[in-house]
């Protein structure tokens, strides 16, 4: 197997994996601060970890994922005060939205998910050392870190000190020595939570929280820390201060990044009005199809959010469970009934196709070069994946067929499908419902894009067999080719008639909520 390689944003360099503990990996990825819905540059953060955890564990590794809530923010209390609700009400509602968002999008559930209200002692204590150890000042009931201090303030980021941006996500404090120092702790102001400390009742800044939560579960030296790419400045620079303040020996050996979701290739903001919650796309596309289209870049590189990727993946996911489906009904035959005992006796003996073997063989070679390098999940469901498939439905047919190689062709069959498995389950594409519930899904969320009900859909049938009975061919191509504008295709086989979702020729359908119906999305710490 290839040396797994991941690219590091502090030396701006691919590099060889390596952990403090052999065999053991401890990551730290910022999650969302919870006052909305989240976007699907949110999801895009959660999968792309969510595909490295599973990774690391499919290398050997056992891993110590920690992922926070930021439950105690400026946006949170803004939010709450318009909608006249208590602010840790507000934010846990929010967390759950998210944790029900992630569920649907199958990201693993981390090893720990701490907050910031539940981790106040630790936060405190934090900046009780930074104070002690002259990097921090206190004014008014407002501590302040003083990035003079800190010789090497920049070292993630290629910032200059003279450079940096002061108020990026509050305003300039005319109190602080200097205007790129930063909140470590802020006075309590009316109507907005607070809890004791020694320095009077106050809330945490906005960044020691990481700080201190990924010190208090992975300690101050750790092997990788992640999030987006926006958070390299202030956020995660401002990190590495902080707990280089608080314990001069800490480190973090690995810092990975991934990169914004764009519309039209902008960015989404709020002010474009360009961005979507996950709600949003899933409501219209299953929640794979979504996983699939934020796999499709590697997770370092901008992506492109369009209609027309989403159906291209939603097409992909049908044809995979499709094929699982038609494979599981070839081969339930030879697991029960007659055909069992015999079966269960020759798999033990009988050797699979040298056309499989291949197969196989080229697909884990292919995945595992992939994905030890740097995580590249684009196009890895191409390829050889896309052989495996094939051979898949081509053996189906034959496999009905009695014949002396048949045993054989089962077995090849059942190794390919595993090998198939093996790479959905590692990218997290392996759903724990049937491969039928999925493809119904699937078919269920086609109709909807199309505006159309499956009784809709067995009329057009009907209308299509009654013209080719009466030699119209002309309509009859024309029933089928106004429903693959909306997406659903008409195929024959035999005598019968059935359908299945397809792209859409054309993108007619209302396929997502009109702009008046988004909400701002919040904000990844």
């Amino acid at each position: 197997m290839a040396e797994f390689k991941v690219y590091n944003s502090m030396t701006q360099q691919k590099e060889v994996f390596r952990t403090n503990v052999p065999g053991k990996a401890s990551m730290y990825v910022c999650g969302v601060t919870a006052y909305d819905l989240s976007h699907i540059g949110h999801a895009r953060a959660a999968v792309n970890f969510d595909v490295l955890y599973r990774y690391l564990m499919e290398l050997g590794f056992e891993v110590t994922y920690v992922r926070n809530f930021t439950d105690v923010d400026d946006k949170i209390i803004r939010r709450a005060n318009e909608l006249g609700e208590d602010p840790l009400s507000l934010s846990n509602r929010f967390c759950q939205e998210y944790l029900n968002d992630m569920g649907d999008l199958q990201c693993l559930v981390p090893t720990h998910q701490p907050r910031v209200s539940e981790h106040l002692e630790q936060i405190k204590d934090m900046i009780t050392q930074i104070i002690n150890n002259d990097y921090a000042y206190v004014v008014d009931g407002d501590v302040f870190f003083a990035v003079d201090k800190f010789p090497n303030y920049g070292q993630l980021s290629g910032q200059k000190l003279e450079h940096t941006r002061a108020g990026e996500r509050v305003s300039v404090d005319s109190r602080k020595r200097n205007p790129a120092d930063f909140a470590l702790w802020k006075s309590a102001k009316p109507g907005e939570p607070s809890w004791d400390s020694p320095w009077g009742p106050g809330r945490p800044g906005w960044h020691i929280e990481c700080s201190a939560m990924s010190a208090h579960y992975l300690t101050f030296k750790f092997d990788i820390h992640g999030g987006g790419i926006d958070l390299i400045f202030p956020h995660h620079e401002n990190e590495i201060a902080q707990s280089g303040a608080a314990c001069q020996e800490g480190s973090v050996n690995f810092w990975l990044h991934n990169g914004h979701v764009t519309n039209n290739n902008e960015k989404m903001s709020k002010s474009l009005g360009n961005f979507f919650t996950i709600r949003q796309i899933t409501e219209w596309y299953h929640p794979l199809s979504l996983r699939h289209f934020l796999l499709s870049a590697h997770y370092r590189s901008p992506l492109n959010y369009s209609v027309s990727q989403l159906e291209s993946a939603s097409d992909a996911v049908y044809y995979v469970y499709n094929t699982l489906q038609d494979c599981e009904d070839a081969l339930s035959p030879f697991r029960d009934g007659t055909q069992k005992e015999a079966t269960e006796q020759n798999s033990k003996t009988v050797r699979i196709t040298q056309e499989a073997q291949v197969l196989i063989s080229k697909l884990k070679n292919e995945f595992q070069t992939k994905m030890s390098d740097d995580l590249n999940t684009a196009n890895i469901l191409t390829g050889a994946f896309q052989d495996a498939l094939r051979f898949m439905n081509n053996s189906l047919k034959p496999l009905k067929k009695k014949q002396p190689k048949q045993q054989q062709l089962y077995q090849s069959l059942v190794e390919t499908m595993e090998a198939v498995k093996k790479v959905l389950d590692i990218l997290g594409l392996l759903s724990s419902l049937t491969y039928s519930e999925v493809v119904q899904q699937l078919k269920f969320k086609a109709l909807k894009r199309a505006g159309l009900s499956e009784d809709d859909v067995l009329r057009t049938i009907a209308d299509r067999t009654l013209a080719r009975k009466n030699k119209e061919y002309l309509k009859s191509d024309q029933i089928r080719e106004e429903m693959e504008r909306k997406g659903i295709q008409l195929m024959d086989v035999g005598n019968e008639s059935i359908w299945r979702p397809c792209v859409p020729k054309e993108q007619e359908q209302k396929a997502l909520p009109n702009e008046d119906e988004r909400k701002e999305p919040p904000a990844l710490t």
